[in-house]
């Protein structure tokens, strides 16, 4: 698999794991409404159930920027790459849209 992104980090096995478990929490709900879908669940079900999954997805979303924090952003800033403040406020503007 062709890498998409000019930058990779690595990542604690503690991290991949929580990472990876939320993800696939996500992906279950959302196979589950997309099974609510094609049973023809009532809507107000359905949008409780995206509702559910936008919010894990925002949570993945917290850790993950949390963590490109703590760890990319804080060294780059030690290591005098101001460049990563700018990426780190458009980041931020393309998450608030």
């Amino acid at each position: 698999m062709e890498n998409c992104c000019r930058k990779t980090k690595a990542r604690s096995d503690k991290e991949i794991r929580d990472l990876i478990s939320r993800l696939n929490r996500i992906e279950g709900q959302i196979r589950g409404i997309k099974g609510m879908v094609e049973r023809d669940a009532y809507c107000t079900d359905i949008l409780t159930q995206v509702s559910a999954a936008s919010a894990a997805l925002n949570s993945f979303t917290k850790v993950l920027l949390a963590n490109h924090i703590k760890t990319c952003v804080a060294q780059d800033i030690r290591d005098g790459k101001d460049e990563t403040i700018d990426e780190l406020v458009t980041t931020l503007q393309k998450l608030m849209k």
